[in-house]
């Protein structure tokens, strides 16, 4: 389809016609501000599992990487993906097309979350990973919870993700506000009890995440399903196909390893952490949570690249693809690497919001201040994931997050054992895993070709 032979949706129009940088940022906001939403969320869980001593904040840091590694590819993943593909089907203007890939997406999203109900509420993972007594008990109480609704996280998820591939962003957000807003008052209750109830401990944070993620699906579900969208998940005929199914799993398969590849970088870094005793893993938990913080910042405009990519690459403008491609992430670096140059600057600020105990938040100062300066190429790197999404080109994100790994493991290898009183080494090293991720995408970014010339989009505004 020709960018000539417009389809009627406005939200659309404006990602295959308007000026880049404003459409983008209009797109990107309410993401953002949904995102942010989340962001709140882990800096409020944090907090409140801080309150019931070092060993549940150790348990909770734990289970940590896999509970991300879940909201990643549902979100990241399977959820980006189907942002993709219904996009391009929206750009190629194809509604209905786009509306039996948002139905066979939702339905591999129910299948993955029971993978992770299956897999991810062993107490034998976390004791792999490290814990140990009662920091294995906190953990294995709080992942048995969590993954066991794993549904109700792949579901808003997947949803939030059809939802930005028809440009509508703003509904995504709310989905996110209203999620952030009932766990900051159910959580607590849960938490710490109500009158003579005694509440659920750590359990209670995780079975408040698993609640409003529920209301919120069900909430998003209803407004994706209302008469007269284009893409109409509910009240539109379902017919199973396998093309449809391929489609999806083409872009969602390495889009979900990507995360894998990232949380093992993770994983490995918590593991060698360990060696140093549970009062560096609970500092570093605290430490790397920012890290976290930042993953939703790169989403919020990263989803927008990708439907702006996908949505052109669909349209046959190539060129303005890639012109999209690149204000979003430089954006995106340009912001996360603010975040870690206050970090490693003023390290007790955030530190200091999470724990009273002053060793656990030396040590986490010394985490910050050795990878902060690194968190540009970490968000430079999740932008470019986005962007090449959209693309659907996903070979060097894969290879990123790879290279990535590989210095972790080697060089963390060798950090403990040369240095195994002295964190700050192991901690290098992990910063340096962050600039070899950025730069080897980026420049690998550089050189793709996302097309022909025909219907390059050279005549497209800036």
């Amino acid at each position: 389809m020709s960018a000539a032979a417009l389809p009627a949706n406005a939200a659309t129009q404006r990602m295959l016609r308007g000026p880049v940088l404003p459409t983008l940022l209009r797109l990107a906001t309410p993401n953002v501000l949904g995102l942010f939403a989340n962001t709140v969320v882990i800096g409020f869980d944090g907090y409140i599992v801080g309150r019931l001593g070092a060993d549940t904040l150790a348990g909770v840091a734990v289970v940590l990487p896999l509970a991300m590694l879940m909201l990643q590819m549902s979100a990241g993943g399977l959820g980006g993906s189907t942002t993709a593909v219904v996009a391009r089907a929206l750009g190629a203007g194809d509604a209905p097309q786009a509306t039996r890939l948002a139905q066979h997406a939702l339905l591999l999203g129910l299948v993955a979350s029971l993978l992770f109900t299956l897999v991810a509420a062993s107490p034998a993972l976390y004791a792999a990973m490290g814990a140990r007594d009662a920091v294995l008990a906190q953990a294995s109480r709080y992942a048995a919870v969590l993954f066991s609704g794993a549904a109700a996280i792949w579901c808003v998820n997947v949803l939030a993700g059809v939802a930005r591939g028809t440009g509508d962003m703003a509904a995504a957000a709310l989905a996110l506000v209203a999620t952030t807003v009932m766990h900051l008052l159910l959580c607590p209750v849960l938490v710490f009890g109500a009158g003579a109830w005694p509440g659920l401990g750590v359990a209670g944070a995780a079975t408040s995440t698993v609640t409003c993620n529920a209301l919120s699906a069900l909430g998003l579900l209803a407004w994706l399903s209302r008469r007269g969208r284009q893409v109409r998940i509910v009240g539109t005929r379902w017919e199973l196909r396998r093309d449809s199914f391929r489609t999806i799993l083409k872009l969602a398969l390495p889009s979900a390893l990507s995360p894998v590849l990232s949380n093992s970088s993770i994983a490995l870094a918590t593991a060698y952490v360990g060696t140093f005793g549970s009062l560096a893993v609970a500092a570093y938990g605290i430490a790397a949570r920012l890290e976290y913080i930042l993953v939703p910042i790169a989403f919020g405009i990263g989803g927008a690249l990708t439907a702006m990519v996908a949505t052109n690459l669909g349209a046959q403008q190539a060129v303005r693809a890639k012109r999209v491609a690149w204000t979003g992430a430089s954006l995106v670096w340009a912001v996360t690497g603010l975040i870690g140059l206050a970090a490693a600057m003023w390290p007790q600020a955030w530190m200091a919001l999470f724990s009273a105990d002053a060793a656990v938040r030396e040590a986490g100062s010394t985490y910050l201040r050795i990878v902060g300066g690194s968190y540009g190429f970490f968000g430079l790197g999740l932008a470019l994931f986005f962007a090449s999404q959209g693309a659907g080109r996903l070979a060097w994100p894969l290879t990123a997050s790879t290279a990535r790994l590989l210095v972790m493991a080697a060089g963390g290898w060798l950090a403990i054992r040369l240095a195994p009183g002295s964190p700050g080494v192991l901690y290098a090293v992990v910063a340096l895993s962050l600039v070899v991720m950025g730069t080897t995408l980026a420049t690998a970014t550089h050189f793709a070709q996302w097309g022909g010339a025909r219907g390059t989009g050279g005549t497209s505004p800036r």
